[in-house]
């Protein structure tokens, strides 16, 4: 019975963190590829062609293409359109050896996605041959699993709030091996294209997603629970 329990607990736990897994990598492609009119906006309010001499059509055209790029949907990284009344490839060297180092962590992510899918079928496909009581056991492993996260996502918004670059250059130290993240906003359009207050506003876009996600099935789990309570007070009656 003890290991009846242990296990049941152990597969409830693993389909509730593996779904959050889910819930945030879809928040995250939601942030980046579900509205492309946020760029737009975010070029507007960062005033970018003041630095930038092209025209905002041509913006968004490079925009799309380099996240096309990033989720593998083009195969290189060059974009010719016309910067300062010349045409010329948007895109230098530096900007395509950092952008495929990029690319591998979108890439990374949606297949850990897919990854997480998987585990969350088969962590579910277990409980039920091992007959738990799957309405009890999956909303109290959400519950516990959410409240981890959502501490740690209050740790981490604290942080970016006190001091968004320092967590802007920890997150490159630690998923690059070099400094070809460093760009010269002199050189390179790119840099001046996406200001560091574009990557704060992202941030805030995909976490303000992640929480909304984590919460609706928060208000799920919470429901099932007090509707069985519910049938349970009246079967008594």
């Amino acid at each position: 019975m003890r290991k009846k329990r242990w296990a049941s607990g152990f597969f409830s736990g693993l389909s509730a963190l593996s779904l959050i897994v889910i819930l945030l990598m879809t928040a995250f492609q939601i942030g980046m590829y579900g509205d492309f009119g946020f760029y737009e906006k975010e070029y507007k309010k960062y005033e970018i062609q003041n630095d930038l001499p092209m025209e905002m059509e041509d913006i968004m055209d490079v925009t799309k293409q380099m996240m096309a790029y990033l989720k593998g949907d083009k195969k290189e990284l060059s974009v010719y359109t016309t910067i300062g009344g010349e045409r010329q490839d948007f895109f230098n060297e530096q900007d395509r050896f950092h952008m495929g180092e990029v690319k591998e962590l979108f890439l990374g992510g949606f297949a850990l996605r897919r990854y997480a899918a998987a585990v969350f079928v088969v962590s579910i496909v277990v409980l039920v041959l091992m007959k738990a009581d799957l309405r009890r056991l999956l909303p109290k492993a959400y519950e516990i699993t959410v409240g981890i996260f959502l501490g740690l996502s209050a740790a981490f918004g604290v942080a970016i709030a006190l001091n968004f670059n320092r967590c802007f250059v920890l997150f490159h130290e630690i998923f690059f091996d070099n400094d070809l993240w460093i760009f010269d906003p002199a050189e390179d359009y790119m840099i001046r294209m996406l200001p560091e207050g574009f990557f704060f506003d992202m941030t805030l876009r995909i976490g303000g997603l992640f929480i909304g996600m984590l919460f609706f099935f928060l208000l799920i789990s919470v429901a099932v629970q007090v509707y069985d309570r519910r049938k349970i007070r009246k079967s008594y009656k």
